[in-house]
């Protein structure tokens, strides 16, 4: 399989800020790969250099073999993007906006093709083209610019946090569209977010990026032995020492009538052939979440101090930085 999006030690500093410290990323052709992290940690940043929209302070970055800063214009030929946070012209209807945006990326080629879908696309997101710009909600300004880059036909799609302002029967309908393009297109996806279901449900592969860099990536099965299985079953008189004392079982508890514990997910094969022969009843096995994988990486900021008032901490600053730049 062939990589697509790649970057190679990429760094990007805002003056003293240091946005992108040394990332390294990969995407496949007709993969949809999930790029997680919180609000400042990096991702609209690295879509910016990816769009050439910004130029990386050092390090390499390459979409379908092509530089995105010197080979911008060829290079957009081929890729649709939808940004974090989409502004429209007033005085456009949503379908002029619509046409202008894709016309802009050179998906009008074929007229009819192009009319047909962004007709089905503006009916699958109940979205009315012929209102003003300057009367659509932040939802559907989303839309807007949503629809555009569907109905473009492009080789790579960059989305940055793009179900922002989208409610959840919008966001089903996305999801849908994104796994068409893949499947039947065998078009690459990266999905900017930091919405852990979403990316779940989507993603081949998740990149999770954390002050700048990667800090874990893979396949969700990939991933998931790091974290634990969640087991629990109804609490009844069954004597539960023997797996107590099983070693990939931790934090046994009994409490609300069920008795709980996390098992190693690559243990849990250990697990399941003693509460077959304990006969437990209502038992529930939930594999761990990309949530888990998430906080694995984000837990101590969680549970760090409130920062400091005057500033929110470097956290914040990061990610003020980013948003002066446009990131």
């Amino acid at each position: 399989m062939d990589t697509v999006i790649r970057t190679v030690d990429l760094r990007k500093n805002f003056g003293r800020v240091q946005a992108l410290d040394g990332l390294n990323l990969e995407a496949m052709a007709g993969e949809i790969h999930g790029f997680l992290g919180p609000n400042g940690a990096g991702k609209s940043t690295t879509l910016r250099i990816l769009l050439g929209l910004a130029r990386a302070s050092s390090g390499s970055a390459t979409v379908l073999g092509l530089h995105p800063w010197t080979d911008a214009v060829e290079l957009h030929r081929r890729v649709a993007s939808v940004p974090g946070d989409v502004n429209i012209w007033p005085n456009l209807s949503g379908g002029e906006a619509i046409d202008l945006l894709s016309r802009l990326r050179g998906g009008t080629a074929d007229q009819e093709a192009y009319r047909q879908k962004r007709h089905r696309l503006c009916e699958a997101f109940d979205f009315d083209p012929g209102k003003k710009g300057r009367a659509y909600s932040k939802g559907n300004r989303q839309k807007v610019a949503l629809i555009a880059a569907l109905a473009t036909e492009a080789e790579v799609y960059l989305l940055d946090e793009p179900t922002s302002g989208l409610d959840p029967l919008m966001e089903a309908v996305f999801m849908r569209e994104i796994r068409r393009l893949a499947q039947e297109k065998g078009a690459t996806v990266l999905l900017s977010s930091h919405i852990l279901s979403e990316v779940e449900q989507l993603a081949d592969r998740v990149s999770i990026i954390r002050a700048g860099r990667i800090v874990d990536g893979g396949t969700l099965d990939s991933l998931r032995h790091l974290t634990r299985t969640e087991v629990s079953f109804t609490q009844d008189s069954t004597d539960i020492t023997a797996l107590a004392s099983l070693s990939p079982v931790h934090d046994l508890t009994i409490a609300e009538g069920r008795v709980k514990f996390g098992a190693d997910s690559d243990s849990v094969h250990e697990v399941l052939p003693l509460l077959g022969s304990m006969g437990v009843k209502g038992l529930l096995v939930a594999p761990p979440s990309l949530e888990e994988l998430f906080l694995r990486h984000y837990g101590d900021q969680v549970a760090s101090a409130v920062p400091d008032a005057d500033d929110g901490g470097p956290h914040r600053r990061r990610h003020r930085a980013e948003a002066r730049s446009g990131a």
